[in-house]
């Protein structure tokens, strides 16, 4: 798990709680109820409103994702391909079926099944990109559904806040109170304000970004596959594969190559070790 979310979060709520505390205030005082439930049930409110159950029900399912989601590394990938490759080379397509049963991600299964089925390369090819279409539609519905309450917060906000303002100016008569109640009546925007670049934001960011990896890694697999199956030898597969992602997520000597069955690394990739 990428704990980054997570930290930016609990760094971001102790920036406020250091600047209450600084300023010698009571952080009770903007835990205020009414607010609170006004700005955030009011803007799930709106966002259901805005779309449809299905995909409001999808967006908090994916939710989690977006704080114990894990990436596979693109090295990772790439390695098994690479093993993958050699292992065709030396006993055939039809081996790869083997590789299919013993795999747990669905995409990559459903790639080297069809390969060792002998599918065509261009409906192979047209079924992956299929697949990596249906995912990115399915992420961007999650993350646009919190996008959109970050969106719609900040304006509820002011809406209580005008509320409450209105009720201050009705109890003018009790100006000990105004000072406590226009006090009250701004902790509504605060709360729009903050929820919204605090939670509702950085979640559906998170979502994105975590979907344009997953894409990454599925678009890494799906090149590497056809070329497996076109016959692609390793040592250029592996180069091919290295030049789709950026240096800096390739890890320190990324050209090896991992052992085969037979416990001895493939003849053809030394060179390209020495090489890295």
């Amino acid at each position: 798990m990428d704990p980054a979310t997570i930290i930016g979060l609990v760094l971001a709520f102790g920036a406020i709680y250091a600047m209450v505390a600084l300023e010698g205030a009571n952080v009770t005082s903007l835990l205020l109820p009414a607010p609170m439930i006004l700005v955030f049930g009011a803007t799930l409110a709106v966002g259901l409103a805005g779309s449809t159950f299905r995909d409001v029900l999808h967006a908090f399912k994916a939710l989690p994702n977006a704080f114990k989601g894990k990436t596979v590394p693109p090295q990772q990938s790439i390695d098994e391909i690479v093993v993958f490759a050699e292992k065709a080379r030396t006993e055939g397509l039809l081996a790869l079926e083997g590789e299919a049963a013993a795999t747990k991600d669905p995409f990559l299964k459903n790639a080297l099944q069809n390969i060792a089925d002998g599918t065509d390369g261009e409906d192979l090819r047209d079924m992956l990109e299929d697949g990596i279409s249906s995912k990115m539609k399915a992420d961007n519905t999650a993350a646009k559904f919190f996008k959109m309450l970050g969106g719609y917060a900040p304006t509820i906000g002011i809406i209580g806040t005008v509320v409450s303002l209105t009720h201050v100016l009705e109890n003018l008569s009790q100006p000990d109170e105004l000072g406590h109640m226009i006090a009250a009546a701004f902790v509504a925007t605060l709360w729009g304000v903050l929820s919204a670049n605090f939670i509702w934001l950085p979640i559906g960011d998170r979502m994105t970004k975590i979907s344009e990896l997953e894409v990454d890694r599925m678009t890494l697999i799906m090149e590497g596959v056809l070329a497996l199956q076109s016959g692609a030898q390793p040592i250029l597969l592996r180069e091919k594969l290295n030049a789709m992602v950026p240096a800096y997520k390739l890890k320190s000597g990324a050209a090896k190559t991992p052992k085969d069955g037979s416990g001895k690394a493939p003849k053809g990739d030394k060179a390209l070790d020495d090489a890295a």
